[in-house]
């Protein structure tokens, strides 16, 4: 029987989530509620139904999420069964006495490193299995499938394994961990496709909506539980817009699209010429470095 490349990349995805399972004592699936990470979940159904997964689902809080993606987060957790740890940048900032950012575009989002790490240490996860991709951001195009860090979450780049023929090494240091990438080779068009052919539901979010926003730097951002601070010179107004990606609200741009199907979300993703992250994201444009020099902090 021959595969499409969608049950190719599907293959691999699961390969690679079974052998987490069987290198590693402790893992743990880093679950937001954005559609990679909904997408991880589904593979994970299909790698270990009817039995339970061999990890649980972490969700690393900012404070400054969406509503519809931590809805979904909830619900599907339930809905499956499988067990979900949350812990809060809120805690983080309190227990350790952190500086939070403040001025005109303050994000939460660095600040992720310190409770992931803590939440590592906490329940001695050895790899913790996440949805980034190739295609997203130059540094995560360079990082393995299996990403090694030292016992502070660093990543080195030039401490990378070969991963000939997809074999995965996973042989680790007291206090090291792996993250682990199942779906890096896959785009953004890629697992839109999945999803359709799936029948994956995602959070009404990545649909066309009506919503008020601010336009700050020529982004527009969403007001939604006051998260950003609006400033005299920031402009309101209601678009009909989508998000690609999900992350913090303070970093997060919606883009305009009047696409309220998966098919019209899928035509307007073959239409576009930029990756989701660098169209929406605001912490990758701080620098050239910006999430490579994260991730050298421990980032996801």
């Amino acid at each position: 029987m021959k595969l499409d490349y969608l049950d190719q990349l599907e293959s691999e995805a699961i390969h690679i989530m079974r052998e987490v399972a069987g290198q590693f004592e402790r893992p743990a699936l880093l679950f937001s509620g954005g559609k990679d990470s909904i997408t991880l979940v589904h593979l994970a159904l299909k790698a270990f139904r009817p039995g339970k997964f061999p990890f649980p689902l972490v969700h690393i809080d900012t404070g400054h999420n969406f509503q519809e993606a931590l809805d979904y987060r909830d619900n599907l957790a339930e809905r499956i069964g499988e067990k979900l740890i949350v812990r809060y940048v809120e805690d983080t900032i309190r227990e350790k006495k952190l500086k939070e950012p403040t001025g005109r575009n303050a994000t939460r989002n660095g600040l992720q490193t310190f409770t992931l790490l803590d939440a590592i240490e906490e329940f001695e996860f050895d790899a913790c299995i996440g949805g980034a991709r190739r295609d997203e951001e130059k540094a995560r195009a360079k990082e393995r499938v299996f990403s090694v860090r030292d016992e502070f979450g660093s990543w080195d780049p030039k401490r990378q394994r070969p991963e000939l023929w997809n074999l995965y090494n996973g042989r680790i240091h007291k206090g090291e961990n792996v993250r682990v990438f199942p779906i890096s080779n896959w785009t953004e068009l890629d697992v839109w496709n999945y999803i359709r052919r799936e029948k994956i539901q995602l959070p009404s979010i990545y649909f066309a909506h009506d919503r008020e926003l601010l336009i700050r730097d020529g982004k527009l951002m969403a007001t939604a539980g006051g998260v950003i601070k609006v400033e005299a010179d920031d402009q309101l107004v209601t678009r009909r817009v989508r998000f690609r990606t999900v992350g913090d609200i303070s970093c997060t741009a919606a883009s305009e699209s009047t696409a309220e199907t998966l098919d019209a979300v899928i035509d307007e993703i073959q239409a576009t010429r930029i990756s989701e992250r660098g169209e929406t994201r605001m912490d990758d444009q701080l620098s050239e470095a910006a999430m490579e020099d994260r991730k050298k902090g421990g980032y996801f």
